[in-house]
């Protein structure tokens, strides 16, 4: 069978094939053509090896990935959807067919393989289910119900609200539908822009797929086949945005030793057997570190041990020709996960700055490193300006036990008695000498039924986080006077679990009494009967109990015709849980929530539960909630704000950008595919009345304060580029919020416990601060703190040494690379217009920096009377080459807020070479 590749004249690769299994191994090979380095960021990711070539700053994702165990969830899903859906499982066998195809020979245009010492591995069938879930496994942002529980703690219920906004542990998106109704064509427009880590290469990738069953335009995810999130098919067009769903749980457990190996505390009273085994993560540059894997009924124990939450890991020795790490350059991990560490003030302690939806900290590495980085390699922070990342990208899949690069298993004769997962599946084979090492004492895997049903605990695979030795804390930007985590300051034990009325409601206790470590799990303390101390966290994520990630959703989305279709393809629809809409060339359209929420205790949503107390299980899920778009003026705007999925939620993103969305398409009743930028670009600030309100109240103050004061009243609220007023509010604002973050009533948040680093983004007090600033601000007593006096002393500052430069000069581009270019280019990032509560949303951290390590991650506008009419753009380029001529072709266009066009006639575009498919061997 013939495949066809074109190219149009920004490089977006156009595909033709025979069949839909043809079409899925011609996308796999082009993306590993283009993008074979980010592939292999990706696959590395899920795997949980991005240490052995990125260098210890990757070994806090690595970590989290094993003991969140998501290459063996991989594995079981893709095992299920051979049962449930084989045709879908064939599929994207097929893609990885491709990528297996093209790898070499992208990876011989990426430079970044020799940098790293890195060669290219072999794909399984289960790896873009493991890309697909490591990409997505923070965007719930289950590490916030930490800082929940730290804030009510410390300063009661009320915190919860005051601190709910959309910041460290979310992925925002704009989106909006026009009906025909309110359009020039009278046929349909979908616009907007998903809002994400801006990565080079970048998260979304432009292609054209065609084959005789369908034809469809769309933004996919680089290792997974299809198009997910965003298409065009000619009749019916979609578009998703974060839901803001909370469908992830962390359960409090209590653990023991014994001489089976460890138990855990169930809701009946008794203790049942957790599957353990251990597992050795290679660093590159430094010995490799053995980790213990625990998984419980609820699920993966991510964070301490039976010995309690400062529990870590040990090293493992070294072995033969283990690199020496003193003169080892390193990398930062990047973005997936949510947390981007923000690289600060270089003399200040690092603060892990809990940015927005900071993703986490990539990092792949396994066997196929041909040699440990050396003393050469670059050094790979990747600081661009201040973000120096701990985030990573979409984790690649787990491997199969035959595979080289796949976490090694070693188990004793016997070790793996049943594992009982949702699907039975059985546990991973210890045949592969080079997958990551799992060891085991004799008889630990055993089934662990869970008294909340058939979620039980799975396979002896479970990564476990553990805490890597002097792992950094948070990072502060330049000037700011303090970190999140006081410098040299103890950390806190355990957080204690916190009562419950009968009727569920949280009921806060008295603050322990100094040295009573009864109620914290620290040193040995329980917080329940039986022994066993309460220093273990176990996260329970549908996935791990369903083995469904979705995919039987993608063919039928690529098929669809109507909005009818799409509808029955989003009910197969797991995660991330997203608002979508849609509408087709009949005038149907759709407004609805698509993903699995389960249905469990109230408790479960705000905060870690306890798992040995009864009430918190899981019981079916959420039906799914639905909108009218024509009735709502023929207009529907998402932008995660609360709305059509607010009974599914507990944080929202503030409604700035979805009022101003609103209000922009109200001024005009027709609009046209012309219009969409306009609104993509804009950039009115709807958080910024709350402390301009404050300042007016000011009296009383120096010549030159009251003289910033008045400009900034009569300032416009645009956060344009060339704004010096821009600049002169945002230099007030973050002292605000440094002097907010400095007082002693946010003392104790300083000092969050021993969690490990991926989870601490969550946690750093100063970015907290600076997103529910407005809360903050308006709220009707704050602990008793002077704001008026915070905001007099904060305008004084900035009077007394105001910027001169424009908003861009300090709000710059910073993109996150797992292997930044060595030497850095000389040219910095460019400029940006935009802010976090701006339609243009380039998010700054008040109080930390003014860079932008998030924005627009791609912009697109469908048209539904003509696709030809549809344009899109993203950030950098087509390419993942640097330097290719695709490589970064798209910025200007991206900066200046325009579009290119989406070409759909294949006598517009150039051929590539013709090419023979083989069939695949799998």
């Amino acid at each position: 069978m013939t495949i066809e590749t074109y190219r149009d004249a920004w490089g977006i690769p156009h595909l033709r094939a025979s069949s839909a299994r043809e079409l899925a191994r011609a996308q796999g090979r082009v993306t590993a053509h283009d993008r074979a380095w980010q592939l292999e960021v990706e696959r590395h990711r899920a795997q949980g090896t991005s240490a052995s070539f990125l260098g210890a700053d990757a070994l806090s994702w690595d970590v989290f990935a094993r003991r969140a165990r998501l290459d063996d969830t991989a594995r079981r899903c893709f095992a299920a959807l051979e049962r449930r859906d084989p045709e879908t499982a064939d599929w994207v066998r097929a893609y990885v067919d491709g990528v297996n195809e093209g790898l070499p020979g992208g990876a011989g245009r990426a430079p970044e393989f020799t940098r790293a010492g890195l060669r290219p591995g072999r794909w399984q069938p289960w790896t873009p289910l493991g890309v697909w879930l490591a990409t997505h496994i923070l965007f719930a942002g289950f590490p916030a119900k930490l800082w929940r529980e730290q804030a009510m703690r410390h300063l009661g219920p009320g915190a919860v609200g005051l601190f709910a906004t959309d910041g460290p542990g979310t992925a925002g998106s704009n989106g909006w539908l026009v009906t025909g109704a309110r359009t020039a064509t009278g046929h349909a427009l979908i616009a907007g822009d998903p809002h994400r880590f801006i990565e080079d290469p970048g998260v979304y990738q432009q292609i054209h797929l065609s084959c005789p069953e369908f034809d469809v335009v769309g933004l996919a995810v680089p290792g997974v086949p299809g198009i997910a999130h965003f298409g065009h098919t000619g009749t019916v067009a979609w578009a998703i945005t974060n839901a803001m769903a909370d469908y992830q749980d962390l359960y409090r457990e209590r653990l023991r030793r014994t001489g089976a190996g460890v138990e855990a505390l169930g809701p009946d009273g008794t203790w049942h057997r957790a599957t353990r085994h251990t597992e050795t993560i290679e660093i590159a540059g430094e010995p490799p570190i053995e980790i213990e894997v625990i998984e419980t009924p609820r699920g993966p124990v991510i964070a301490g041990g039976p010995e309690g939450l400062d529990a870590i890991t040990a090293h493992a020795p070294a072995g033969p020709g283990t690199p020496d790490r003193a003169d080892q350059p390193h990398t930062t991990a990047g973005p997936a996960g949510l947390e981007r560490e923000t690289a600060a003030d270089p003399d200040a302690p690092r603060t892990t700055a809990a940015v927005g939806e900071f993703e986490t900290a990539q990092g792949p590495a396994g066997p196929e490193r041909e040699t440990a980085a050396g003393p050469d390699v670059p050094k790979a922070t990747a600081a661009v300006g201040e973000f120096e990342t701990a985030d990573g990208p979409a984790g690649s899949a787990p491997r199969a036990a035959a595979d080289p690069d796949a976490p090694k298993v070693t188990a004793a004769v016997g070790e793996f008695e049943t594992a009982d997962g949702p699907a039975g599946s059985a546990p991973r084979a210890a045949a592969d000498p080079d997958a990551p090492k799992a060891t085991a004492a004799a008889g630990e895997f055993e089934t662990t039924h869970g008294p909340a049903g058939p979620q039980t605990s799975h396979g002896p695979d479970a990564p476990k986080t553990a805490h890597a030795p002097g792992g950094p804390e948070t990072a502060h930007a330049p000037g700011g006077p303090e970190t999140a985590h006081a410098p040299g300051g103890p950390e806190t034990a355990v957080a204690p679990h916190r009562p419950e009325a009968a009727d569920g409601a949280y009921v806060p206790p008295e603050p322990p009494a100094a040295g009573d470590e009864s109620r914290t799990g620290g040193a040995g303390g329980s917080t329940g009967s039986g022994g066993g101390a309460a220093g273990a966290l176990a996260l329970r994520y549908p996935p791990r109990v369903t083995e469904d990630l979705g995919f039987s959703a993608l063919l039928p989305l690529l098929r669809s015709r109507t909005v009818a279709d799409l509808d029955r393809a989003l009910d197969a629809w797991s995660e991330p849980v997203n608002v979508v809409q849609a509408a087709d060339t009949a005038g149907g359209t759709l407004h609805r929530v698509a993903g699995h929420v389960p249905a469990r205790a109230e408790a479960n949503r705000l905060r870690p539960v306890p798992a040995w107390e009864p009430g918190h299980a899981w019981h079916g899920a959420h039906e799914t909630p639905y909108a009218d778009p024509a009735g709502e003026d023929g207009i529907a705007v998402m932008a995660n704000a609360r709305g059509l999925a607010t009974p599914l939620g507990v944080e929202f993103a503030p409604p700035h950008r979805a009022a101003r969305i609103r209000a922009l398409l109200d001024a005009s009743r027709t609009w046209t595919a012309d219009g969409m930028p306009a609104i993509h670009t804009d950039t009115h600030l709807g958080s910024a009345a709350p402390l301009l309100d404050h300042l007016a109240a000011l009296t009383g103050l120096t010549p030159a304060a009251a003289a910033l004061r008045d400009r900034l009243l009569a300032w416009d609220r645009h956060m344009d580029a060339d704004s010096t007023d821009a600049a002169a509010y945002a230099a007030v604002r973050s002292a605000v919020v440094r002097r907010l973050a400095a007082h002693p009533v946010f003392a104790p948040l300083t000092q969050p416990p021993a969690y490990p680093d991926v989870l601490r983004p969550w946690l750093a007090l100063v970015p907290r601060i600076g997103f529910a600033l407005e809360h903050l601000l308006r709220a009707e007593d704050l602990y008793g703190i002077d704001r008026p006096a915070a905001v007099r002393a904060a305008l004084e500052e900035v009077a007394a040494a105001p910027p001169a430069a424009p908003w861009s000069a300090t709000h710059r581009l910073a993109p996150w690379q797992a292997l930044p270019a060595d030497p850095p280019p000389a040219a910095d990032e460019p400029g940006l217009a935009g802010d976090h509560d701006c339609v243009l949303c380039t998010s700054a951290v008040p109080g930390l920096t003014d860079r932008a390590a998030r924005g627009p991650a791609a912009r697109y506008v469908w048209d539904l009377a003509d696709r030809d009419n549809s344009r899109w753009v993203v950030p950098f380029g087509a390419d993942g080459v640097p330097g290719a001529a695709h490589h970064r072709d798209q910025l200007p266009l991206w900066l200046r807020g325009e579009l290119a066009p989406v070409i759909t006639d294949w006598t517009r575009l150039t051929p590539e070479p013709a090419q023979e498919s083989e069939e695949s061997d799998d």
